[in-house]
């Protein structure tokens, strides 16, 4: 069972999102809050698995809550959960441990698998933030990563699955786009992780956008 903490400074968001994900058989919410500072006071008592965090809230915000988190709590995870989109907010949850960053629009199905991922330590974000990351990092030519020395040895499927990534497309998307199952998606995601020495799927998309021309050479 994953415990989640629910940190919102809207009370009809709270009890929106509780009602929700404990249609889930493996997800609890164990607990609630209404700003930063008292999240962190909970995870104390309730050690929740996973801490599903809004970014805008009085007395202490979800950006500032996340940071103390990742320093007292460090095997917590913390998946932000947002209105706001904007570039700032994306940067500095992600800078200070976030482990994903997700729109308030996300369906609540694809809301459950993000906080599984989380929980096994997999980076979640939106396909809209996604694409705002790679914008700037293409804005900044000078920090251009070296080409990973693998990545020409990735087999077909795999780079398929890699282009997909760099879309912004969940494991199931790409599955009903490549006509096999999510487990088998799931199987390359952490072969092409390992292969490429890489983090997270996040740094897979960055890579497969930056290298596309070395990817498609490589056929």
């Amino acid at each position: 069972m994953i415990k989640v903490l629910l940190v919102d400074d809207q009370n009809l968001i709270r009890q929106g999102l509780k009602a929700l994900l404990e249609l889930e058989a493996d997800l609890t919410i164990i607990g609630e809050a209404e700003n930063g500072k008292i999240a962190i006071d909970l995870i104390s008592q309730c050690h929740p698995d996973v801490v599903l965090m809004d970014v805008r809230m009085p007395i202490m915000d979800g950006v500032a809550a996340t940071r103390e988190i990742q320093k007292s709590f460090p095997g917590v995870k913390v998946l932000v959960l947002t209105t706001f989109d904007d570039d700032e907010y994306v940067k500095a949850a992600l800078q200070h441990g976030a482990m994903g960053y997700l729109l308030k629009d996300t369906p609540s199905e694809e809301l459950a698998v993000a906080i599984r991922a989380v929980y096994k330590g997999y980076t979640q974000l939106g396909p809209g933030i996604v694409k705002k990351l790679l914008t700037q990092f293409q804005a900044t030519p000078n920090q251009t990563p070296p080409v990973p020395p693998n990545l020409a040895e990735l087999t077909p499927r795999e780079k398929e699955v890699l282009r997909l990534i760099a879309t912004g497309a969940s494991n199931r998307e790409i599955a009903q786009e490549l006509y096999i199952s999510e487990g088998t998606v799931k199987n390359h995601v952490t072969n092409i992780l390992n292969r490429l020495s890489l983090r997270d799927r996040t740094q897979a998309a960055i890579v497969a956008n930056t290298y596309l021309s070395h990817l498609n050479e490589s056929e």
